[in-house]
């Protein structure tokens, strides 16, 4: 997500220039056949471009409310995703005890360290596979299908476009935990949760976690899967695909007519002019060029804010950082019990976290 204080114009510049110098195109056809070739007839009246103006910013205006609800939502998840990760990293450190442990199952300090390592990395194995999911590419995704948006994400390097799942998952799974957990056809993050719930018991049924604290821990793996089907929710059910495409379709048809709206409206303007400043009014009309790219560039980046904004889990510029989040929450359940292997926060490229 975006951490500067505002977007920079040269940003905006750079991320929109190839739909500005269409505008620009698009609203000196208009100008060019009236002004050079007397071509009068092309213009359209103003009023009624007005009134789809105004049904236009009230569509844009609904989607992009929408959208930023998606997103809202989708950082309150993950939100709570961090609060229970250092909840349930400190309770791991806190209840693998040999306080209730039976007879002979008694472990040394370092063999219990090494249960509550395992535990913890068994949960970033969770995360990693679950950031992976949401990063995953939908059908109804469009933000790399523009070459702007690729670029941007080319300059901050998505971690899961750039490590293969496997690669990164194998940092915190045994070997054979690994290999089952790709072997699954279905929810690897899911499948994870079930090995933790394994774990658990097993370390209940030897007495080195407490019957009462045993069922604290599953409650916060029931609070995670949650959490992980309110992500995938958001994730595999798209904004309303007819309120997008009409959405689109409405705001270049007003982009398209605006230029023959706008020129006869400056030509009037410069013909009023001629008396008292005959040269300005003269040329008066060529002023709708940059009138018109102005309205059409305002308009359509409105719209396409809202296009990016759709699904909060792609990897633009302003979705929900997963990756940094996931990493954080790794430094912090990772010095909850004693780790020492603790990674570096992800660089901030571009002034963008991942």
């Amino acid at each position: 997500m975006l951490i500067k204080k505002y977007y920079s114009i040269k940003d905006m510049i750079l991320w929109t220039r190839r739909e500005t110098i269409i505008f620009i195109l698009l609203s000196a056809i208009p100008t060019i056949a009236f002004d050079l070739f007397g071509q009068t007839w092309i213009g359209l009246p103003w009023t009624p471009i007005a009134l789809v103006g105004t049904a236009v910013a009230f569509v844009v205006g609904f989607r992009n409310n929408a959208v930023y609800g998606r997103l809202w939502e989708a950082r309150k998840i993950w939100g709570g995703i961090v609060n229970d990760s250092r909840t349930f990293s400190i309770h791991v450190g806190d209840m693998v005890t040999n306080e209730y442990a039976k007879e002979g199952e008694e472990l040394t300090e370092e063999q219990l360290f090494l249960e509550r390592q395992q535990i913890v990395r068994r949960h970033m194995a969770w995360l990693t596979a679950l950031r992976y999911a949401m990063r995953s590419k939908k059908s109804w995704e469009s933000f790399m299908d523009h070459s702007t948006n690729r670029e941007w994400a080319q300059k901050i390097h998505i971690p899961e476009f750039c490590i293969d799942e496997k690669d990164a998952l194998s940092e915190y799974l045994s070997p054979d935990e690994l290999k089952w957990v790709m072997n699954i056809g279905g929810n690897k993050a899911a499948s994870i949760i079930k090995l933790q719930s394994k774990h658990l018991r097993k370390l209940k049924e030897k007495g080195l976690i407490w019957e009462f604290s045993f069922l604290a821990l599953e409650n916060i793996l029931r609070t995670l899967l949650t959490l992980q089907g309110k992500s995938e929710r958001i994730k595999n059910f798209p904004y309303p695909r007819q309120y997008a495409t009409l959405n689109v379709y409405f705001v270049w048809i007003f982009l398209i007519i605006l230029p023959f709206g706008v020129t006869p409206e400056f030509a009037k303007l410069g013909d009023s002019m001629l008396g008292d400043f005959p040269l300005i009014g003269d040329y008066f009309i060529w002023f709708s060029i940059p009138f018109s790219t102005l309205v059409s560039w305002v308009f359509h980046t409105m719209e396409r804010i809202g296009t990016v904004g759709e699904n909060p889990f792609e990897g633009s510029a302003n979705d929900v950082p997963i990756s940094t989040i996931a990493r954080s929450i790794e430094i912090d359940v990772l010095t909850c019990v004693g780790d020492p292997n603790i990674p570096a926060p992800f660089e901030v490229k571009e002034n963008v976290q991942m």
